[in-house]
């Protein structure tokens, strides 16, 4: 009893015993600040930043969305199955129990002397009930990395799923702005096509009394159906946009009701942080470094497989021959065992193991470092496109001015006879795209915002992702069992 007693604590102690690197965050060169970021700042990158639109439309439409978009619950079962997973490969560091039952009965061919003895048992029966147990002892910690790779795995497919809840929530706000841009182009088209019709039903009028020249009607009319033109394709637009953000909410495609206009929405506020921080509010960037401390995980198990493997097997029960005795006399049975076994000539089969575990784990350093630069990269974007689309905006809005003046004042020396009809037909012809422009723009700058904030991350994330409803538990600490040393 006493060696077993020492055999046991021995290989309790040995269980905590982990081979592999350790993992530890790779450094990272963070430039100190971003290269086009404004001077004005503001602390809002932990807030439902969309809420700054003012649009309550916009706001349910979001909300409709994260409780109801499709992808976002794929990824929440992707994150259940992960855990799953934990749960099976944590489980091989536990004892393994059962029960066996069993019951036989047989007749087999009698020997000589058979006839000699009264009552041979010829058939014979056989009965027997037992607790069964096996154990293999984490030696060299290939279960303990094992369960660490599962566990950085479970929270790699969370980072996953937060960042589909990001993606989600920037698509359908990006969307939204897209849809309301071209509804003010719509606007534009359709105003400046009854101002043409105009033109051309009084030309037509004038050419019948002879005060006009054919030219002038066609004129007119060439620049009517230009307007015309446009109608449709931005038609077709609004149709193909409304139908992307009804799937994205979760709704049959169809109509979406529509809010401010885009001249009455508000332009949200630059978030503030540093280029270290992505490291901690992008969920892409902690998707990679789950994933890299898996794969350093892995190389510990694979190394493991040198080494010898320790199982420990029993059993505790009763067999009889008499199924009412099974339970009392003499049917007490049990036993116990131990095997150790290793390799001795593998033949690159273990050593092939590991060089794919190391070879993973550079691959998904490679990642990371490269998911880094690229979120650096996303961020200074973002924010370029969010400055240079103000001065482009500030631009484009002076030179409609600009061209509407131009347009006013060709029409007033056309009408007092001191200038040709091509004089406004140029002047309308000019007012008219960089009318359709300035709409577009307003909504990109919308639109940066919207990917400035995706770029960025944040704590608008979790309160997003609060809105989902179907935000799985992260599996607790005591999921990973710790070293005994």
């Amino acid at each position: 009893m006493a060696a077993r007693a020492l055999l046991l604590c021995a290989a309790a102690a040995l269980a905590g015993c982990t081979l592999g690197p350790d993992y530890k965050r790779p450094e990272v060169q963070a430039p100190a600040s971003f290269q086009y970021e404004p001077q004005a700042v503001a602390q809002t990158a932990d807030t439902l930043w969309w809420k700054q639109f003012q649009d309550p439309v916009l706001d349910q439409l979001i909300a409709e969305a994260l409780k109801h978009n499709t992808n976002v619950q794929i990824a929440a079962a992707n994150v259940e199955q992960a855990a799953a997973v934990l749960t099976q490969t944590r489980s091989q560091l536990f004892p393994t129990i059962g029960y066996g039952l069993g019951a036989q009965r047989e007749r087999s061919t009698e020997p000589a002397f058979a006839a000699l003895i009264p009552n041979y048992p010829n058939p014979s029966s056989a009965y027997q009930a037992a607790l069964q147990a096996s154990w293999e002892i984490d030696l060299w910690g290939r279960i303990r990395r094992q369960s660490e790779a599962a566990y950085a795995n479970v929270l790699a497919t969370d980072e996953a799923r937060r960042g589909v809840v990001l993606t989600l929530v920037a698509n359908v706000a990006n969307s939204y702005l897209q849809l309301r841009g071209l509804d003010a182009q719509l606007a534009v088209a359709k105003k400046t096509l009854g101002t043409y019709k105009e033109s051309v039903d009084l030309f037509t009028l004038q050419f019948q009394y002879g005060q006009v020249s054919m030219m002038n009607v066609a004129q007119a009319q060439s620049q009517y159906e230009t307007a015309a033109a446009q109608i449709p394709l931005i038609e077709q637009q609004i149709a193909q946009t409304q139908n992307s953000l009804a799937v994205l909410i979760g709704r049959d495609p169809g109509p979406i009701v529509r809010g401010k206009s885009v001249d009455d929405l508000q332009l949200p506020q630059v978030p503030a942080g540093l280029p270290s921080s992505l490291l901690e509010r992008r969920p892409d960037l902690l998707q990679a470094e789950q994933q890299l401390i898996a794969a350093n995980a892995q190389i510990g198990a694979a190394k493991a497989l040198y080494f010898p493997t320790l199982s420990l097997t029993g059993a505790f029960g009763s067999a009889s021959a008499d199924l009412a005795k099974l339970f009392s006399g003499p049917a007490k049975v049990w036993s116990y065992a131990g095997t150790v076994a290793g390799p001795i000539f593998s033949f690159g089969a273990v050593s092939g193991q590991v060089a794919q575990a190391e070879a993973a784990q550079q691959a998904a350093l490679l990642n990371y470092q490269l998911s880094i630069r690229n979120a650096f990269a996303d961020v200074d974007n973002a924010l370029v496109a969010n400055t240079k689309l103000r001065e482009q905006l500030d631009a484009q809005i002076k030179l409609v001015a600009a061209l509407q003046q131009y347009s006013d004042l060709a029409r007033m020396q056309y009408d007092g006879g001191y200038t040709s009809y091509s004089t406004v037909l140029q002047a309308e012809q000019a007012l008219f795209p960089a009318q359709l422009n300035l709409a577009a723009l307003r909504a990109q700058l919308f639109a940066s915002a919207v990917n400035l904030y995706k770029s960025m991350g944040g704590g608008w994330v979790t309160l997003a992702d609060q809105q989902t409803g179907s935000t799985p538990p992260p599996p607790p600490a005591s999921a990973l069992p710790p070293p005994l040393f």
